[in-house]
This record gives C-alpha cells, sequence and structure tokens, in this order.
C-alpha cells in the first residue's frame, strides 16, 4: 500500500507552482461520457441504453429473493455487524459499470470524467439533476465527505483501495477532482468513478462508524421499505427518481417492489423456494442442481431451471491456510497437505462430475498462467529468481491428481497411496516425523493438531474425507462449523487455523489485489489478506499489475503474480463452474441478450407488470 502524502500550500509555492494549477482540471485532458480500463469504450457518447437491457421493459411487480443467515445493520460501508443484502439499489455511483465490457464506466451521478494521458488525476462533473431522495442536490460536497468517510471510518479495504489518493477538492460546486501520489496506477480514475455518494446533510447529524437499523437517505433507483431486522427487508422503487431516463438506466430496475427473505438454513430455505415463498434461486451445490429440483412445478412448467454461461474470471476457492500460524509457515508443509485432498473423488461422489478443478487465482480468464513460463513473465519474474520456489520456473503448476482404476473395490486407493507417500517426504524434509502411537510431531514432540472454520455446513462433507487423509499421515483436523456473527468476527482477527475462502476476480485486477495478498493488508484486521501473505516480491508483482499501460502488460503481470502465488501453496485449490444456474418461478421476463460479465438481474421484468403504464413513465 503506497503511503498518502497531503500536498501542502508551502510545498506548492517552493515548487514555483500556484495553487489555481491544481484548482482546475488540465486542458489537454478532454470530458469524455465513459471511462475504459483498456482500449476504447464500446458505447458512443449517444447511446440510447446498454445492448442487454429492453428499453421497452415494462414496470411493475415484485420481485422475491432469499439471502442466507441474517443481518443487523443496514450501513453497508463498516466493518462492524453483518450488513444488508441489497443496498447497493439505494445509492448511485459517480459512473456505472457496463456488464458487457471487462471493465468500463459510464456516467450516472457524473455527467463527464476527465483524466490525463497518465492518468494522474481524475475529475468528475456532476449532473444538475443529480438528486438524493429527498429532493437536495448532490454535490462535489457530497462527494468530498462520502471519500473522506469511507477512507477514514470505513471498512478497512477502503483505505487500501483509496490509498494512493494524495488529495481530493472541489474545483466547482459540482465539480471534484482527486489528485493521486507520484507513480503508475492507471485503475484509480475508474475506482474512484465506482465511488457512491452519500448525503452529507444526513450524516453529519450521525455516527458514521456505528451499526445501524436506521434506512439512510440515498439517491438510487429504489429506498428502504419494510425492514424486518434479521429476517427480511424490502426496497420500494422510487417513481420520480432522478436517473430514471438516463442511458445507463433504461432498462433496469423494472420492479416496483424487491424482497429479500432471510434463511439460516439451506434445506429450509430451497424447501420455501419450492412452495414460492420466494421467486429465483440461485444454485451453488451441485448435488441439489443435479437432483433437488424434482418437484411438480418444475415437471409443469411453472419453474424453469437454467444454466447461464459466463466469461467472468471464476477466481480461486479452496482450503486457505493462515500463514501467520507457525504450523503452517513452512511451505513445504503447506503443499504436503494439499496431496491429502481427493478432488477427482469429490467430483465424482459428491458433485456429480460438474465442476473442473481449479488451476489459477484467476481460472476461466486469460489471465490465468497455464504450462511453463513463458518469456514474458520471466522477464518479470527473473529478478526474484533467488527468492522464489524452482517450480515457477522450471515446471507447471498442477494440483495433485488421484487417478481411479477402473474395475477396483476402492478406486483410488493406490493413487492415494501414492499421494500421501509424497506428502510424507514433504513433511519430513519439514521436520515432521511419525511417532510410536502413529502421531505426526516435530522435533519438540509436539502433535500436527488443526482446525478447519467452517460458516456453511455444506462444506463438512467435503472436509471429512479431507481430514480422513490426513489421519492417515498422523494428523488431527477437526471441523468447527459456526454461526455468521462468530465466523466474522474469528475471520476479521485472523483467529482460525484454515478456512474455506473465496477470492473473486475480476476481469481487470489492480488494487484490490494489495488487500487480497499485500503485506500491509496481512497486519489489518478486517483485512482481505485472510492467508497472511507477507512477501516482497508479492508486493511487487501487485504493484507491476496496478501499473500496467496496456492490457497485454496487465495479462502478462498477473500471469506471474498468479504463478507465484500458486507456487507458494497458500491454499488448496478445490473447483469452479463456468455458468450461473438459475432456479426461478415462470412469471418474468428478460433480454434476449444475455451479459457475459454480470448476470444483470436488474433487467429482468415481471410478466404481470402494465406495458401502459410502463410507457407514462
Amino acid at each position: 500500500m503506497r503511503v498518502v502524502v497531503l500536498r501542502s500550500l508551502a510545498l506548492l509555492f517552493l515548487w514555483g507552482v500556484s495553487f489555481n494549477a491544481f484548482a482546475a482540471p488540465q486542458q489537454d485532458a478532454p470530458r469524455a461520457h465513459a471511462l475504459a480500463m483498456h482500449g476504447a469504450p464500446k458505447y458512443a457518447p449517444a447511446f440510447t441504453h446498454f445492448d442487454y437491457a429492453n428499453p421497452e421493459a415494462p414496470k411493475g411487480g415484485e420481485f422475491r429473493l432469499s439471502a442466507r443467515n441474517t443481518y443487523d445493520n443496514l450501513n453497508p460501508f463498516i466493518l462492524k455487524g453483518a450488513s444488508v443484502d441489497g443496498s447497493g439499489y439505494v445509492l448511485d455511483t459517480l459512473m456505472v459499470k457496463s456488464a458487457d465490457e471487462p471493465f468500463t464506466l459510464y456516467g450516472l451521478v457524473a455527467e463527464w470524467v476527465q483524466t490525463p494521458p497518465d492518468r494522474s488525476w481524475v475529475a468528475f462533473g456532476i449532473r444538475a439533476e443529480a438528486r438524493f431522495h429527498d429532493g437536495t442536490p448532490i454535490t462535489a460536497d457530497d462527494v468530498i465527505f462520502t471519500f473522506n468517510a469511507l477512507k477514514t471510518k470505513g471498512h478497512p479495504f477502503y483505505r487500501f483501495y483509496y490509498g494512493a489518493v494524495a488529495d481530493v477538492e472541489k474545483i466547482g460546486e459540482r465539480e471534484v477532482k482527486f489528485t493521486f501520489v507520484e507513480g503508475d496506477n492507471r485503475e484509480l480514475p475508474l475506482i474512484l468513478g465506482e465511488l457512491p455518494v452519500l448525503p452529507e446533510h444526513y450524516w453529519k447529524e450521525r455516527e458514521f462508524e456505528k451499526t445501524t437499523l436506521e434506512p439512510f437517505l440515498g439517491s438510487g433507483p429504489y429506498r428502504f421499505g419494510k425492514i424486518d431486522a434479521g429476517r427480511s427487508v424490502a426496497y420500494e422503487r422510487v417513481e420520480d427518481y432522478w436517473g430514471k431516463d438516463l442511458p445507463v438506466n433504461r432498462g433496469r430496475y423494472n420492479f416496483e417492489r424487491i424482497r429479500i427473505d432471510y434463511f439460516r438454513d439451506e434445506t429450509v430455505a430451497l424447501e420455501a423456494f419450492k412452495a414460492g415463498e420466494y421467486d429465483l434461486r440461485q444454485e451453488y451445490t451441485s448435488k441439489v442442481w443435479a437432483i433437488g429440483y424434482d418437484f411438480p412445478a418444475v415437471k409443469a412448467g411453472e419453474v424453469e431451471l437454467r444454466e447461464v454461461k459466463h466469461k467472468n474470471s471464476t477466481g480461486m476457492q479452496g482450503f486457505a491456510f493462515n500463514v501467520r500460524k507457525p504450523l503452517f509457515a513452512d511451505r513445504r508443509v503447506r503443499e504436503a497437505l494439499g496431496y491429502a485432498y481427493n478432488f477427482e473423488l469429490a467430483n465424482k461422489q459428491l458433485f456429480y462430475n460438474a465442476y473442473t478443478r481449479t488451476h489459477s487465482y484467476f481460472s476461466n480468464s486469460e489471465l490465468a498462467s497455464t504450462g511453463m513460463i513463458t518469456s514474458e513473465e520471466l522477464a518479470l519474474l527473473e529478478p526474484y529468481r533467488e527468492r522464489l520456489p524452482s517450480g515457477v520456473f522450471d515446471a507447471e503448476f498442477k494440483p495433485p491428481f488421484f487417478a481411479a482404476e477402473k474395475g477396483s473395490r476402492d478406486p483410488f486407493a493406490r493413487s492415494t497411496r501414492t499421494n500421501l507417500r509424497k506428502a510424507v517426504k514433504l513433511l519430513k524434509e519439514a521436520g515432521w516425523t511419525v511417532d510410536g502411537s502413529g502421531k505426526l510431531v516435530n522435533g519438540a514432540g509436539e502433535p500436527f493438531s488443526f482446525e478447519i472454520l467452517l460458516l456453511n455446513p455444506a462444506f463438512e462433507r467435503i472436509s471429512l474425507p479431507f481430514i480422513k487423509n490426513l489421519e492417515r499421515l498422523g494428523i488431527e483436523a477437526k471441523i468447527r462449523t459456526v454461526d455468521l456473527s462468530q465466523y466474522e468476527t474469528r475471520t476479521e482477527k485472523f483467529d482460525f487455523d484454515m478456512v474455506v475462502w473465496v477470492f473473486g476476480q475480476s476481469q481487470s485486477p489492480g488494487n484490490e489485489q494489495r488487500d487480497f495478498w499485500g503485506s500491509v493488508s496481512a497486519e489489518t484486521p478486517g483485512g482481505r489478506n485472510i492467508i497472511g501473505i507477507k512477501d516482497p516480491v508479492v508486493d511487487a508483482l501487485i504493484e507491476g499489475v496496478i501499473s500496467a499501460p496496456d492490457r497485454e502488460a496487465l495479462e502478462v503481470g498477473t500471469r506471474a503474480l498468479d504463478r507465484v502465488l500458486l507456487w507458494g501453496h497458500y491454499i488448496i485449490p478445490h473447483w469452479h463452474i463456468q455458468s450461473w444456474r438459475l432456479a426461478y418461478w415462470n412469471k418474468f421476463g428478460y433480454p434476449d441478450t444475455t451479459a457475459p460479465y454480470g448476470l444483470a438481474l436488474e433487467t429482468w421484468w415481471s410478466k404481470s407488470a402494465n406495458p401502459a403504464k410502463a410507457a407514462k413513465q
């Protein structure tokens, strides 16, 4: 994380630069309607709507969704509490990301964006018509207030995300400029474009950093409706929403009301869906998808099952080590435990062969490292050769494979023995041996034992075969499944040995990588470096990804980072799937064009909605 440096007037005068030189954007930076991370935006300034939205979609009806566990906080921007789902409907951002481009933003609250070729600053012009729900205009002061509140009082994530912003200033009643610290960070203008805008006049009377169940004032297409704390939340469409006719919004946000019901148990949630208590369910469990939807409404065509292909990076999910623990500090130990996880058995017996083993932190994208190291990646990694595992340079990373023997009563027996022998060798090299009682111990006679912390009970059946193989190595591993509150508290404080964790990735990785893998994040409670990686090489590669001047350099830099993370054996990879699995009651319409980078449920509409009413709005 770069140190934030605030410019002082004395320093400006010392340089012989007048203060007014920084009070307005430079003339060689034209104002634009959109900003792409690399290349040019897909949509021209005069575009009327996104291709994946139907501008003729009728308004009305209700969309009922579900969520897991519970919530006790309506403020999604702080570390404390369990935040409510769907609060993004209430707030508008400066710009909005299109779902059919890897990373391009178009103006929402911001009428225009301005940034120079080196992207050392960015300025936004706020639309004159932009309003909060109480009718108060959105101003530059609101943008500055939001930025400062998130950075100083918000979730620790924002301190990493905005860490390279040196200054923010008001350059007009509806114009604001962010200046960045020296260095290459081409993503920062887009990061600031995604900034939600909070009303200063509302929050100055309240304590931002505290949890609340008071519906906050917003500016988006919906406002909070009925709140049943911990059980359900409703959002009601704002009839006079100021931005409803903007090109980025046409054909979106069509439901009159969105309701989200909470379920603590996944089995109960599925039965509630079958009973028609909510409308759409995104299925994450392969067994349920394979056999759990055999009920009359599906056969009658009242419920539709649909797999929607996408082009998103599926990121990385797996058993994540906490390398802060001395037990997992040695890379050889982490590698050894990977030989105890039999994905092929799980895929056959538990997942109905629905999944693909994950080989990358950026799986399902051109950002993933594959095969042997390329000459371009080698050029980046050669300076660090002495500090990296040899496998980075002379081997292809592959998770351990368990081959099944046809016709065998125990088809994985031979490959299991082979892989566990490899694990024993690595553990012995790291100073672990099996004592007379069959327990794996270190030189001091201390046993190898640890706990797998889980939130979702569904992962118990996945973890048990892994634990059984660990037992054969002399390792004692136990499962502890806890509720959401305990899970969040323990993971925020890094109080665990191993967890099942998901590192989601976008098609355009950047500043968030500092929070995922950066050394500073490893020491920050609530940071997303859950593993605890503190490696100067990883830090340097992250900065290279952030400063990549073009798409080609971004891909090479990300693959190099990926290769180093993989050979660090920080996680035992799980699996991924390249589609969304949806089950929904057949009472909705949706556009013919599917967005490749987003599910875009906000473009759906109710078949019972009144087209005549929609035409008047």
